[in-house]
């Protein structure tokens, strides 16, 4: 009888059936759960990487970094335009999952060599020789003193690293059987999941030693993430469930939350979304850290998604180990102000929006796109410059790769103000005997702005503070009264006056205006 042996190598990356569980190659799906209501969600890009990708971990400069486990080397996105910067950078053998420290290096475990190697991030090169470490590292945190801690899959260990000197302090810590997962809390606790033995250990990093007991979970935990209220979220591949530690009191907090088939990997965002990487359902479960409550369906992402993390964007990365390429979920965006709100119809006007999920945005003002979008790093502020529109409320509609969002008549296209300038010619009178010589009052209607005479607007005529009649200016911009009537009038108040009221056309508004004129003779 010949029997199949699977090195402990193979283990850490492989998947291991319970009782009840769906196998990846029946792909059926996954468990039921009450949901909250439906979010829309949508993974929009997949980007080629190396063979068998696991880790992935965001730098400082926001590019994000793929541990490739077949290919021994760690690719690198940019998570601005989701393209792979430069090759590939060699480390060690079967590299899993890695994490970048303040400092700008990324600590990478290569599981194939016992080793941690490490990238200088802002240089993309690797930094001295690989540090040796226990057996089959496997994942590496960063504590609040700066300290690397790195799971040791086969030793049962976790290993020290001082960042700053990159060497190894100290002895291993004893946590329990197949420790995968670690994260710390801020209060300055790590917390291990031990996939052999259903447990989290807790470490304390200021004195490197165990906290308590260790704390029972699901079946087979694989990875560990730290929520913004400070809890700690666990994924359980083998019971298809996330467990929530209250750090604390090292408490297990409710029920576990049922996600998908197979987590292996999770994160949370900085707004409390959390995130589980389900291998065998080719999907992520997302759901709120506030209520422990899934929001939405599944989200189909690449094949066998093994790990999970959310960029300052609130972009989602998945690294899909059987796809090699990492998929992109990008949410729908969300408007929530607009300054200025109003600008002229000739356009020009720069323009802020706030909101969320507006990385990669386009902006329509009225139909027509805007100029100049810029969007800031973390995808919550856009600015972009007002094309031309017709006056009144128009509609602002962000489009970005995740969908759509509109600020109904949220810019407000004003026409500009013109200062208008009004003349009267003197009306042309002999005085005695009283005698007419042109019979019309003349008024020339000009605006200031363009220097153009205005056609088509009322001029008031009148005497003494009496209305003695209207009339429209022409093409030239003149408007002309019959004095012959109202001569006497004319005469006994020693001229008559002219105005303008202000009006609105469709390229300007014009200011009033008005203008005397006195009596001559010729």
């Amino acid at each position: 009888m010949s029997t199949s042996v699977q090195s402990p190598l193979q283990e850490l990356l492989a998947t291991a059936l319970l009782p009840g569980q769906v196998s990846p190659a029946a792909g059926a799906g996954v468990v039921s759960r009450a949901a909250a209501p439906a979010h829309l969600f949508l993974a929009v890009t997949s980007i080629p990487v190396g063979n068998n990708p696991v880790g992935v971990a965001i730098a400082p400069n926001s590019n994000l970094y793929v541990a490739n486990s077949g290919s021994a080397n760690v690719s690198v996105i940019d998570t601005t335009t989701d393209a792979v910067v430069g090759g590939p950078i060699g480390v060690g053998g079967t590299p899993v999952w890695l994490t970048v420290a303040p400092n700008g290096n990324a600590y990478v475990p290569n599981s194939g060599s016992n080793t941690v190697s490490v990238i200088n991030t802002a240089t993309n090169t690797v930094v001295g020789g690989p540090i040796a470490v226990g057996g089959q590292p496997a994942v590496v945190a960063i504590a609040p003193n700066g300290n690397a801690y790195v799971t040791n899959f086969a030793a049962n260990t976790v290993s020290v690293i001082d960042t700053t000197t990159n060497m190894v302090v100290g002895g291993p810590i004893a946590v329990g059987a197949q420790p995968v997962g670690i994260a710390v809390a801020p209060n300055g606790n790590a917390y291990v999941a031990n996939r052999g033995s259903n447990t989290v250990t807790v470490i304390n990093t200021a004195t490197n030693s165990v906290v308590g007991l260790p704390i029972p979970v699901g079946a087979q935990p694989n990875f560990v993430a730290i929520a913004p209220n400070g809890n700690a979220y666990v994924a359980n591949i083998g019971s298809n469930s996330a467990t929530v530690i209250n750090t604390i009191s090292n408490t297990v907090v409710g029920a576990p939350i049922a996600v998908g088939n197979q987590p292996w990997g999770i994160a949370v965002g900085a707004d409390g979304m959390a995130y589980t990487a389900n291998r065998a359902a080719n999907s992520v479960t997302v759901f709120d850290t506030a209520t422990n409550t899934v929001v939405g369906a599944p989200i189909p992402v690449g094949a066998g998604p093994i790990a999970v993390v959310v960029a300052p964007n609130n972009r989602v990365y998945v690294s899909n180990i059987n796809g090699s390429n990492v998929s992109v979920i990008q949410f729908d965006p969300t408007l929530t102000s607009i300054v200025p709100d109003q600008g002229p119809i000739a356009g020009g006007t720069m323009v802020t929006i706030t909101g969320t999920n507006l990385t990669g945005a386009s902006v329509d003002v009225g139909g027509n796109p805007a100029t100049g979008v810029t969007v800031n790093a973390t995808g919550t502020q856009l600015t972009f410059v007002t094309p031309p529109g017709a006056a009144g409320p128009a509609d602002v509609t962000v489009t970005t790769p995740g969908g759509s969002a509109t600020l109904a008549g949220g810019f407000t296209y004003l026409l500009p103000v013109h200062a208008t300038s009004l003349t009267a010619t003197p009306a042309l009178s002999k005085l005695f005997p009283p005698h007419v010589y042109y019979p019309f009052l003349t008024a020339t209607l000009t605006d200031q702005v363009t220097g153009l005479p205005v056609p088509g607007q009322t001029i008031v005529f009148s005497v003494g503070g009496n209305l003695m009649g209207t009339a429209v200016t022409d093409a030239q911009g003149v408007a002309r009264f019959n004095e012959t009537v109202i001569l006497v009038y004319i005469l006994a108040n020693g001229g008559y006056d002219a105005s303008f009221a202000g009006a609105t056309t469709p390229t300007a508004i014009l200011s009033p205006s008005s203008a005397h004129a006195g009596v001559v003779e010729p």
